[in-house]
């Protein structure tokens, strides 16, 4: 697998997916129980956008960075940006060096009695999440495929969590199917966990069949939360991205209705963008 992530962080996609996962993590918080957190492709944890692979394409400049000075942002947007500020110390308000990946922001919001399960495929992906981890007693790293480890994974002992299934798509449909057999499974040992999916935009008509399967899927609740930063009309490009939450926490469709408009408006490229929240299943 050739993909790394450090080309792309901090872009407009992680931007949604990572102030998503932040609302989520804090509406579990809001219960006095222990929950665990399970990252299927966790990739590094950590990337230095000063460094080669993010200066090469400056992703984060359309992505993260628009976001340092806005005013008024909603309270998920608020925190995820205050953690990024917090892991660069005294920068520039307008600037960045660190910028978290999804299992190091999951791990500065977790409780003392929360768990992290993080799963990373590529060896020196998995030794670089290994070491940023090293002391973290909450935190355990696993170097496997990270749908097959969820056989073993789930359920989690504390009943409640979260899993995040962010792979890289590199085989746009057929990653899709492996989703869906994954979810399928997983349903059948933890049928009241939450799972956030996330998911390109380049070809509309390429996330039809997965919003049906979801929709049929017999998962009690499933919404999904768009940003489109260009027309989704070509294969070629990231146009947009998506989170499909299953068993979201009560009214966080809320959360994201207040969350899409603003990602919008600061990350937009142009007269095209558009976002939507939209349930395909609600009980």
């Amino acid at each position: 697998m050739n993909y790394r992530h450090a080309y792309h962080a901090g872009n407009f996609a992680d931007v949604l997916k990572h102030s998503v996962l932040v609302g989520l993590i804090e509406a579990l918080k809001q219960k006095q129980t222990p929950f665990c957190y399970v990252d299927t492709h966790a990739g590094r944890g950590r990337y230095d956008l000063h460094g080669e692979e993010a200066r090469k394409t400056r992703e984060f400049a359309d992505g993260v960075l628009r976001l340092l000075d806005a005013p008024r942002l909603p309270a998920a947007l608020h925190v995820y940006l205050n953690l990024v500020r917090a892991l660069n110390g005294s920068r520039p308000s307008h600037d960045i060096a660190v910028y978290p990946g999804s299992p190091l922001l999951a791990s500065l919001l977790l409780r003392d009695e929360d768990r992290a399960q993080l799963c990373e495929l590529q060896p020196d992906e998995a030794a670089a999440l290994r070491a940023l981890f090293r002391s973290d007693a909450r935190v355990a790293v696993h170097e496997r495929d990270g749908y097959e480890a969820l056989k073993a994974l789930l359920p989690p002992k504390e009943k409640r969590g979260l899993v995040l299934i962010d792979p890289p798509f590199e085989a746009q449909d057929g990653e899709f199917r492996i989703i869906e057999t994954t979810l399928r499974q997983a349903q059948a040992r933890w049928p009241n966990g939450i799972y956030a999916v996330w998911y390109p935009i380049k070809l509309r008509q390429q996330l039809a069949s997965f919003h049906r399967w979801l929709k049929g899927s017999g998962f009690p609740k499933v919404v999904i939360a768009e940003l489109l930063v260009h027309p989704d009309n070509s294969a070629l490009r990231l146009n947009g991205s998506g989170m499909a939450i299953i068993n979201p926490p009560w009214k966080f469709d809320r959360q994201l209705e207040e969350l899409l408009p603003v990602l919008a408006q600061h990350l937009s490229q142009g007269r095209f963008g558009q976002h939507r929240v939209e349930w395909l299943v609600q009980e």
